[in-house]
C-alpha cells in the first residue's frame, strides 16, 4: 500500500491553495468532523468566513464495519442552511460517501452546497460523474494526516528523547 505521510506545513500549504481556489461568497461553512476541522480552520481564516457549522457522520460502528446508511451524530438545523450557499469541507474524498451524504442533507434543507477537500481519490470514487467541486491534489495513496495519531509516527529519535525527559 502506498502511504503518504503529510506534515503540518504541507497541510497548511494545501489548505491555503484550496482556499485560494474558492469563491469568497459562501454564507456558511459546514465542516465534516473530524478530518475536515483543520483544513476548514485554515480555509475559514483565509476567506474570513466566520459562520461555521459542524456535521458529524459515522459509517462505521464497533459492531458493523460499513453501514448502509450514515448515522448523523450531529447536524445543523435546517433553518441554518435554507437558502444559503454552503461550503462543505473535509480532508479527503475517498469513496465520497460521507461528503455526499452531507451534501444531500444540505440540499434537503434547501441549501446550495459546494464541496471542497484537500485530496480527491478518483479511483475510489463511488459516484459516477460526481467529484468534489474543489480539491488540491488527486491521488490514490493512503494519506496519513498529522492528526491521524494512530497512524502517524514520530520521527526517529523523538521517542528516545521523550523517554529521557
Amino acid at each position: 500500500m502506498n502511504k503518504q505521510h503529510l506534515t503540518w506545513t504541507q497541510i497548511e500549504d494545501l489548505a491555503i491553495r484550496l482556499a485560494d481556489r474558492l469563491p469568497n461568497d459562501y454564507d456558511v461553512m459546514l465542516v465534516i468532523t473530524r478530518g475536515g476541522m483543520v483544513p476548514a480552520c485554515i480555509v475559514s481564516e483565509r476567506l474570513n468566513l466566520r459562520n461555521i457549522l459542524v456535521a458529524a457522520v459515522m459509517f462505521y460502528t464497533a459492531q458493523e464495519r460499513t453501514l448502509a446508511k450514515p448515522i448523523f451524530l450531529q447536524f445543523p438545523a435546517d433553518p441554518l442552511l435554507t437558502n444559503r450557499r454552503v461550503l462543505i469541507v473535509d480532508d479527503v474524498w475517498d469513496s465520497g460517501r460521507t461528503i455526499m451524504a452531507v451534501r444531500e442533507r444540505v440540499i434537503d434543507a434547501g441549501g446550495y452546497p459546494e464541496t471542497a477537500v484537500l485530496h480527491y481519490k478518483p479511483a475510489h470514487n463511488a459516484y459516477v460523474n460526481t467529484h468534489p467541486n474543489y480539491f488540491v491534489d488527486e491521488t490514490d495513496a493512503w494519506i496519513v494526516y498529522p492528526w491521524d495519531v494512530g497512524e502517524a509516527s514520530l520521527p526517529t529519535g523523538v521517542l528516545g528523547s521523550l523517554s529521557e525527559a
